[in-house]
């Protein structure tokens, strides 16, 4: 069964626990397994933070499409950053502070990009990843 959903949240760091408490409880209203839950929760959470991080954004935008065994989380932003998000990370400081949020994305996905708004003044970065049913927690720590 397809399915959908999106929300908005202010650009606020405070926004990305939020971000990370909607998508798992949509995940368990969903049906989703556990495994699935935890790889959306530490992608959408690296992709609402950089969004917030590195765009002059107001509000950020969530999105999340199930078909088939494919989970499509999608994080848009409003732009006005001086560059788009690399679609391919280049060295990063092992040591430093930053700089890995990519790297997980790209890890725990089985693909992803970064794409322009329909308004052409911002970002949609995705990544796509496996969907399979079962059981996720309700989400309580949050």
């Amino acid at each position: 069964m397809d399915r959908r959903n999106a929300f908005e949240l202010p650009a606020l760091r405070t926004s990305v626990a939020e971000a990370r408490r909607q998508v798992v409880t949509l995940l368990h209203d969903w049906g989703a397994d556990q495994e699935t839950a935890d790889g959306a929760e530490l992608v959408v959470s690296e992709l609402v933070t950089n969004a917030i991080c590195h765009t002059d954004s107001d509000t950020i935008g969530c999105e999340l499409r199930v078909a088939g065994a494919l989970l499509r989380v999608e994080v848009a932003d409003e732009g006005w950053a001086s560059t788009a998000p690399l679609a391919h990370p280049g060295p990063v400081d092992l040591d430093g502070e930053g700089g890995r949020g990519l790297l997980l994305v790209d890890a725990l996905s089985r693909t992803w990009g970064v794409l322009a708004t329909t308004n052409g003044h911002g970002h949609v970065v995705w990544a796509e990843l496996p969907y399979a049913p079962g059981a996720v927690a309700r989400p309580e720590r949050f």
